[in-house]
């Protein structure tokens, strides 16, 4: 068991592959300052920015998690989320890819936590 306890953590295709690619740009563009190469870190920085694009499309075409917990049988981080050509719920993402996904990933009203009593333990 780990210090998270029993969850996914969102071990992903989506995940894996952006922090992947945002690595090697973050380590070209480090590599471009040590050597005076201007080019060389904007093309890292741009390696980044690419990263979080593809790491968005891999996200929307269900590679990615949506937020909250998931059953156990889809924690392998191969496995792709079918729901999310109708976007997922409180998804930033899913809000900005488009009108459609954006009404079903609206925000939903959540129910009001009952206060614990005065003067309760």
């Amino acid at each position: 068991m780990s210090a998270h306890g029993h969850v996914d953590l969102g071990h992903t295709v989506a995940g894996w592959t952006g922090t992947g690619l945002a690595l090697v740009g973050f380590t070209g563009a480090g590599v471009a300052v040590c050597a005076a190469w201007t080019p060389g870190v904007w093309i890292g920085l741009g390696v980044v920015a690419a990263a979080g694009a593809v790491t968005w499309l891999l996200h929307l075409a269900g590679w990615g998690k949506p937020g909250g917990p998931r059953p156990e049988a889809d924690w392998d981080w191969r496995t792709r989320d079918t729901a999310a050509r109708a976007g997922h719920a409180d998804c930033l993402g899913c809000r900005v890819s488009g009108p459609r996904r954006a009404a079903a990933a609206a925000p939903r009203p959540r129910s009001a936590a009952p206060l614990p009593a005065e003067g309760g333990a």
